[in-house]
């Protein structure tokens, strides 16, 4: 009796999800549904109303480890794999999106097509873009995992990839979850020293943009971030101004 109440239940939210949507559901109500697919008896509605109160909202359920999600009474492994998936999911739905865009001739657009492949890491991504002389996107990949510093970065690697590319310049771009997208003290100085690098090798560095969550800034585009980020930007538009509406 009591595993056809709750297929009734799930039948009847079944029947609601295919007409409404998930428009009117309460977020615990649309992590229940997602769990009927990897808690075939149980009741997961409970199991839902504890995993937001362990990590405080649905957005923080599906951010957290697949460790932790698998200590929560009721979700083991499995579970904790198909929760993980979904922002997973998300990034390679996002990032296929935007796969056909060829070129990029602003903050916005390179902010905009690099934005996915920072969908739910939990970790720091340094990511490397190189362009052609007319700005059209030869390669985008991940660079490193990790924060942004020199002493770690491996910069040489980065060299490789844009002589490699022939490119003529390049974007870089960094997350920082959980934070602020506000440029660290070590973002500049090792964004100084990777430009540096660069010029000698004729190649310009276009900018560096920094995600926070659905937040991003670039570092040329950016005041009253202090006088040495400021420096650094001045030296970034003068090598492409084109790029930031500057003739």
């Amino acid at each position: 009796m009591k595993d056809n109440v709750h297929e009734n239940h799930r039948e009847r939210m079944r029947e609601r999800y295919l007409l409404n949507g998930t428009d009117g559901m309460e977020p615990h109500e649309v992590l229940e549904m997602m769990l009927y697919y990897t808690i075939p008896r149980s009741d997961t509605n409970p199991i839902a109303h504890r995993l937001i109160d362990t990590f405080g909202s649905f957005s923080g359920v599906l951010d957290a480890s697949a460790d932790d999600l698998a200590k929560v009474c009721g979700i083991g492994s499995k579970a904790a794999v198909f929760l993980k998936l979904f922002n997973d999911v998300r990034r390679v739905y996002e990032t296929d999106k935007v796969k056909n865009t060829t070129r990029v001739t602003s903050f916005d657009e390179i902010g905009q097509y690099l934005m996915p492949r920072f969908i739910g890491r939990r970790n720091e991504i340094v990511m490397l873009m190189c362009l052609d002389s007319k700005n059209e996107i030869i390669c985008s990949q991940i660079l490193f995992e990790g924060s942004v510093n020199s002493s770690t970065l491996d910069i040489r690697k980065l060299v490789g990839i844009a002589i490699r590319t022939n490119a003529t310049s390049v974007v870089l771009a960094h997350n920082h979850p959980g934070g602020l997208a506000v440029p660290s003290i070590k973002d500049i100085q090792t964004t100084q020293s990777i430009m540096k690098i660069l010029n000698q090798l004729k190649i310009q560095l276009t900018d560096h943009i920094i995600y926070a969550g659905n937040d991003y800034i670039s570092l040329a585009q950016s005041e009253n971030l202090g006088e040495e980020a400021m420096e650094l930007r001045q030296e970034i538009i003068a090598q492409n101004p084109a790029y930031y509406g500057i003739t």
